[in-house]
């Protein structure tokens, strides 16, 4: 198990120090987490690394997943889309299914707790059920609720106005509710086999296993097989590319138990990649995370061309690695990516294109983006610093005045 004190070399002991003395001023607690899948996607990911090392911090802390049949989560995923703006109807029997869902779970759950952090809209309703069990509940909302679509945001609103407080990943995210908001920004994790320091060797080991020879530059989006991820307007950037100079895609995705449209836009991708030996389509499993390190860091440039984003980890993933990203002008990712510093934002798949064969040429400058993307990441978007604004949201959530504080 990896501990605190491993991450010293790469933060600094001083940062490690803070955390200490922020856990010791909470005292004794528990701290709950709860949310829809235990592998695939950002926010499973960081409770993995999270959890343990806030128990490692003397803070005794839980993590539960709630389960579903496939009616729920698809309701959950038109929950998921219309919060990201997209117009989707909901009918009665969804939402009375979704909600008898979460009953079905409340009456699994026998823990008590200081602290509840609710992760996204699927487990939400359990508040209303189990409001007793905790004296604090927090929404932890990590999409983009910028401009949902209204008939969705309503009902669930409902829900969410019985909180204690909310977190958003962006000052644009927060909505007009009665409650503290906090803005929080999600974190990789340095020490993880997607992120760790990898050899030559073992890099090369992953590009053999999946027979992937570095004869052409190689450009690559992870992320899962989501239309907001729109991996066919990268297909279409990349063969503008290919016009003009020799290159190959990697499309590296896999599945969440929480989203059912997965199989539909795979489907699409790999129609759309039909009869191109230059485009490599990888479903992998969703623990794949040393074979995700070495396609990143066999890569040339890395894109992440979301149309729709909560924050956008793969981009910080991308970034710690060192090389130049290119992703959409949306969510978390304009955060992450300044122009011609960081990386580059896009808005099409012609200006991704453009920046894909404009780094293609100049990779001086692709280095030194490289360079400038991994410290900006090490002083911004690493766990110490989220376990850091864990310890310090709680430390606020306790006191009686609510305020609005960007950690």
């Amino acid at each position: 198990m990896i501990t605190l004190s491993e991450y010293a070399p790469i933060v600094g002991q001083e940062v490690i120090d803070q955390l200490e003395r922020l856990a010791e001023g909470l005292g004794p607690a528990r701290f709950v987490h709860v949310n829809s899948t235990y592998t695939g996607g950002g926010v499973a990911e960081i409770l993995h690394r999270a959890v343990p090392l806030l128990n490692q911090l003397g803070l005794e802390t839980a993590w539960h997943v709630i389960e579903g049949d496939p009616f729920f989560f698809e309701t959950t995923k038109s929950m998921h889309n219309g919060l990201q703006g997209f117009k989707v109807e909901l009918t009665r029997k969804m939402w009375e299914h979704y909600l008898e869902v979460n009953r079905a779970n409340a009456r699994k759950f026998d823990w008590e707790a200081d602290f509840v952090l609710i992760h996204d809209p699927q487990p939400a309703f359990l508040i209303n059920e189990l409001r007793p069990r905790a004296a604090h509940w927090i929404w932890r909302c990590h999409i983009d609720v910028s401009r949902p679509h209204l008939p969705v945001w309503r009902l669930l609103r409902d829900i969410v106005n019985q909180y204690d407080s909310s977190v958003f990943s962006m000052p644009q995210f927060a909505q007009n509710l009665p409650h503290p908001q906090y803005i929080i920004h999600p974190s990789i994790d340095p020490l993880s086999d997607k992120n760790r320091e990898l050899t030559d060797a073992e890099i090369q080991g992953v590009l053999n296993r999946l027979g992937i020879e570095k004869d052409k530059p190689i450009i690559i989006q992870v992320s899962r097989f989501d239309s907001f991820k729109d991996p066919l307007g990268v297909i279409q950037a990349f063969r503008m590319v290919r016009r003009h100079t020799p290159c190959q895609l990697i499309l590296a995705g896999g599945r969440a138990t929480d989203d059912p449209e997965g199989d539909r836009i795979l489907a699409e991708v790999q129609e759309a990649a039909a009869g191109e030996p230059d485009i490599h389509i990888l479903m992998l499993p969703p623990d794949a995370h040393y074979e995700i390190n070495a396609l990143q860091r066999a890569s040339d440039i890395i894109v992440q061309k979301s149309t729709r984003e909560g924050f956008g980890l793969t981009v910080t993933e991308a970034m710690w690695k060192g090389k130049p990203v290119i992703g959409g002008a949306v969510g978390g990712i304009v955060i992450q990516l300044q122009d011609y510093q960081t990386g580059f934002l896009v808005h099409s798949p012609e200006g991704c294109a453009f920046r894909i064969r404009y780094l293609l040429h100049r990779p001086e400058m692709a280095r030194r983006m490289g360079q400038l993307a991994k410290e900006f990441v090490r002083n911004h978007f690493l766990i110490t610093r989220h376990l850091r604004d864990y310890l310090t949201l709680l430390t606020i959530v306790r006191s009686p005045e609510g305020r609005v504080f960007e950690f």
